[in-house]
C-alpha cells in the first residue's frame, strides 16, 4: 500500500503495517506530518503539531519493535482535542485564556502512549466547546474536508477533519452534546460517544457536572474499538464508572449482533423541529438495511418528555459555560459570544440549576424505558445536512443557540442520562456531502452497538470514500 493510502486506511490497518514491517513507524509519522504540512493551512483542523516530538517517538517505536515489542498502537499517529491534558502545555479548550502548563499527561494520552501511539498534535475547538461548529474570531474556521465550505461539526471538529483529510490514523474527541457525534456525521466518520464513565477523564473527576465524556473519532468501527481498548477504564477520583464490557470492543466489532429488534424515530425532541428530507430518507434507508440483515425492525417514537428534558439540559449547559468561563485563568480573553453565554447562565436561577441534577435518575429511568422493547434505537444523528462554515454569524447568541438545539435535537438526551451512542455514515447528500445515523444502546452496552455498526459497514462500507477537493499527492 502507498503511504499516501495508508494515511486514509486508519488505525487498525495502520497498526498492522508497522507491525508487520511494511512501513517503519518513522516513514508513516513523517508521510503524516507532511500532509499536515501541506493540507492544514487551508482546513486549520490543528492548533499544535508536535513535529519533532513525533518525529523521535516513531523512532522510539521503531527500535521498540526491533526490540521485540508488539504493542497495540505501536507507532499509530493520533491527535487530541485540546480540552485534553498534555504535560508542558495549558488545556487550551478553544480559547487565549488559560497560560499554565498541566504538570502531567491526561489518564487518555497516558494510556495512548502506552499503547505505543505517536500523539502528532492537538486539534482545534470551539471556545469552550460551546458550539456544534468549529469557528473563532481569533482562529478562524476550521472547515470540512468533503466540501472547504462546510463546517466539520463542533466541538471536535478538529479531531473530525484530521481524521477525514488523513492527517491522524485516528483521533480523541469529547461529547456533552454531540460534540463526537456531530463532527463524525459531518465527514463521514464512525463517532461512539461512550457511556459515562467508560473512558476516564482524569485529572478531572467529571466535566461539565457529568455531560461530557470522551472517545475515539475513527475511519472504521475496528478503528474505534482497537483504540477505545486502550484507553477505557477508571482511575481513582473518577466521579462516574461505567460497568465492564461483555467483551473487549474488538472482540464486539467481529461478532455477529444475532437478530435484535430495532426501534427507528424520525421524532424530534421539541415543537416546529423539521428533519429534512435527506436525513429522513437516510434513516428509512438504514432501516431498510437493518431489515434484510434480519433484524426485527420497529417504528417507534416514544414520549420522552420533551420540554423536561429540554428545560433540564438548557439549565445545565448554560450554568457550566458560566462556570466554565468564569474558571479561566483569564476569562477577559473569551470571545464577545461566549461572554454572552455565560451571562445567560449566569442569570439561570439557582433552584433551576439544583433541579436539573436531581432530576437524573428520573429521566434516565424514564429515557431507558425504550430499552424494554427494543435493543438498539435508530435515529437521525443531526436534523439537516452540514452547515456552513459562518451560517450562523449574523444570529445572536438566543437564536444561535435554538438554531443549534433544533440542529443537535436527537443528542443531547443521551448526554443527560448516559447511554452510549454511535454517530453511524449512512449515505451522501446530493451535493455530496456525508449523511449519517445514530444509533442508541442500553446503559453501558457499546458491545452491541460496535457490533450492529460493523455490520452495518459491511454491508454499506464507507472508509474506502476520501474527500476528492484535497490535493493527496505524495
Amino acid at each position: 500500500m502507498e503511504l499516501t493510502e495508508l494515511c486514509f486506511a486508519g488505525a487498525a490497518r495502520q497498526a498492522h503495517a508497522v507491525r508487520s514491517g511494511e512501513v517503519s513507524a518513522r516513514d508513516l509519522i513523517a508521510e503524516h506530518l507532511r500532509r499536515i504540512e501541506r493540507i492544514d493551512p487551508r482546513l486549520n483542523a490543528f492548533r499544535l503539531v508536535f513535529a519533532e516530538q513525533a518525529l523521535a517517538e516513531a523512532e522510539r517505536a521503531d527500535e521498540r519493535k526491533a526490540a521485540g515489542e508488539d504493542l497495540p498502537l505501536l507507532g499509530v499517529p493520533i491527535a487530541v482535542k485540546e480540552d485534553i491534558a498534555l504535560r508542558g502545555l495549558p488545556t487550551t479548550k478553544g480559547t487565549n485564556a488559560a497560560r499554565t502548563p498541566q504538570p502531567a499527561d491526561s489518564a487518555i494520552v497516558t494510556r495512548l502512549r502506552e499503547a505505543g501511539a505517536v500523539i502528532i498534535g492537538r486539534t482545534r475547538m470551539p471556545e469552550l466547546g460551546l458550539w456544534p461548529y468549529t469557528e473563532s474570531s481569533w482562529a478562524g474556521p476550521t472547515r470540512n474536508p468533503w466540501s472547504l465550505t462546510h463546517s466539520p461539526g463542533g466541538s471536535s471538529g478538529g479531531s473530525a477533519a484530521a481524521v477525514a483529510a488523513g492527517l491522524a490514523g485516528a483521533a480523541i474527541g469529547t461529547d456533552g452534546a454531540g460534540s463526537i457525534r456531530i463532527p463524525s456525521a459531518v465527514t463521514g466518520l464512525f463517532g461512539l460517544k461512550p457511556q459515562r464513565g467508560r473512558v476516564s477523564l482524569s485529572p478531572e473527576p467529571e466535566m461539565w457536572g457529568g455531560l461530557v465524556v470522551a472517545g475515539p473519532i475513527t475511519r472504521t468501527v475496528a478503528d474505534w474499538a482497537l483504540v477505545a481498548d486502550q484507553i477505557h477504564g477508571a482511575m481513582p477520583g473518577d466521579a462516574h464508572v461505567a460497568h465492564p464490557p461483555r467483551t473487549s470492543f474488538t472482540q464486539a466489532a467481529r461478532t455477529d449482533p444475532g437478530r435484535l429488534r430495532i426501534g427507528v424515530s424520525l421524532r424530534p425532541w421539541g415543537p416546529g423541529i423539521g428533519v429534512a428530507d435527506e436525513v429522513r430518507d437516510a434513516v428509512q434507508d438504514t432501516a431498510a438495511l437493518l431489515t434484510d440483515l434480519g433484524h426485527d425492525v420497529v417504528r417507534l417514537d416514544p414520549p420522552m418528555r420533551d420540554v423536561t428534558a429540554s428545560t433540564q439540559f438548557a439549565a445545565r449547559y448554560l450554568h457550566n459555560a458560566y462556570l466554565a468561563r468564569t474558571g479561566m485563568e483569564f476569562p477577559d480573553l473569551v470571545e464577545a459570544r461566549t461572554r454572552a453565554v455565560g451571562e445567560l447562565g449566569r442569570r439561570v436561577p439557582r433552584a433551576a440549576v439544583r433541579w436539573a441534577a436531581k432530576d437524573d435518575a428520573t429521566l434516565t429511568a424514564y429515557a431507558n424505558r425504550v430499552f424494554t422493547s427494543v435493543d438498539v434505537l435508530l435515529t437521525p444523528a443531526l436534523t439537516r445536512p452540514p452547515i456552513r462554515v459562518g451560517e450562523w454569524d449574523g444570529r445572536n447568541v438566543v437564536t444561535a443557540l435554538l438554531a443549534a438545539s433544533h440542529y443537535t435535537t436527537f443528542l443531547p438526551l443521551w448526554n443527560i442520562v448516559g447511554n452510549p451512542a454511535a454517530s453511524v455514515p449512512a449515505g451522501r447528500t446530493s451535493a455530496g456531502l456525508p449523511l449519517a445515523v445514530q444509533l442508541v444502546g442500553r446503559q453501558h452496552d457499546e458491545c452491541t452497538l460496535l457490533s450492529v455498526s460493523a455490520q452495518l459497514e459491511r454491508a454499506r462500507p464507507w472508509a474506502d470514500r476520501i474527500p476528492s477537493g484535497l490535493d493527496h499527492a505524495k
